[in-house]
């Protein structure tokens, strides 16, 4: 009965994921998405990560820039008067964990996985939300070209702000702040790899819950930078690494001092 009971209750979720998913483009959330095709067209944008190289002085370089920003971003505000153009959130234990300080960011334009309000009934200020498509965590992810039709997860909320700027015809994108490794990373075969010398974030308030958090794996990540990189050197977009060090070597390098003047 048990058995039954469970398959009774995953086709019943399968069912209703498809309806929504079906009924998603004609949603007001649909609708909205729909609105930032060729947003900026041809134009370029930073895509802003976490990590321990990230630093005010850089940000402040950045305030004509178009930008994404990323989950605990807000903790770096304090010291710079940038702020980010869009912001995006995707991981449920951080967005359970600070959801309060996330809906307090001033910021025009939010993204984050419709499931929020669907199944969680959290809502956020100023938000826009997308399906978020998920495939084999053991292979390259696929890139999504139309966002009204979902997202592809890519273990790394980077992946999915790449996504969007593409949608919005945006070609090329810098990479800042996404070091792409952590102190305690998780691998592909299950297994925990510690490097003791790596610092996880920009500012040691970020770390103070990291244990209830989620280990990350870089190796999935890594495949999602590769699909993305794949996807742009065949439609003509430019993806740079302006990151100062860092792990992540998908993409070609470039100082960050001489793209910005």
């Amino acid at each position: 009965m048990g058995n039954f009971r469970k398959f009774i209750h995953d086709l019943v979720y399968r069912i209703n994921k498809c309806k929504r998913e079906t009924v998603f483009p004609i949603s007001n959330n649909g609708k909205c998405l729909k609105t930032f095709k060729n947003i900026h067209l041809s134009k370029r944008c930073f895509i802003i990560g976490n990590g321990p190289s990230l630093n005010a002085e850089d940000l402040e370089k950045l305030k004509n820039e178009i930008t994404f920003a990323f989950n605990r971003i807000y903790y770096i505000f304090d010291k710079t008067n940038w702020r980010p153009t869009y912001y995006c959130s995707e991981d449920d234990k951080t967005i359970f964990k600070s959801k309060e300080e996330i809906n307090e960011i001033k910021i025009e334009n939010k993204f984050f996985p419709v499931n929020f309000p669907w199944d969680y009934k959290i809502h956020f200020n100023n938000a826009m939300y997308y399906i978020f498509k998920f495939g084999d965590r053991s292979e390259e992810p696929r890139f999504s070209e139309n966002i009204v039709k979902g997202i592809y997860w890519g273990n790394t909320v980077a992946y999915t702000a790449i996504q969007i700027a593409v949608y919005m015809g945006i070609k090329e994108i810098y990479l800042l702040g996404v070091d792409h490794n952590f102190s305690k990373m998780v691998n592909d075969k299950g297994e925990i790899v510690i490097d003791e010398t790596a610092k996880d974030y920009f500012s040691e308030k970020y770390n103070t819950d990291k244990d209830d958090l989620y280990i990350p794996n870089v190796e999935i990540s890594t495949r999602a930078f590769t699909a993305a990189k794949r996807y742009a050197d065949k439609h003509n977009i430019k993806i740079y690494n302006a990151t100062r060090g860092g792990k992540l070597e998908v993409f070609e390098r470039v100082d960050f001092d001489k793209i910005i003047f």
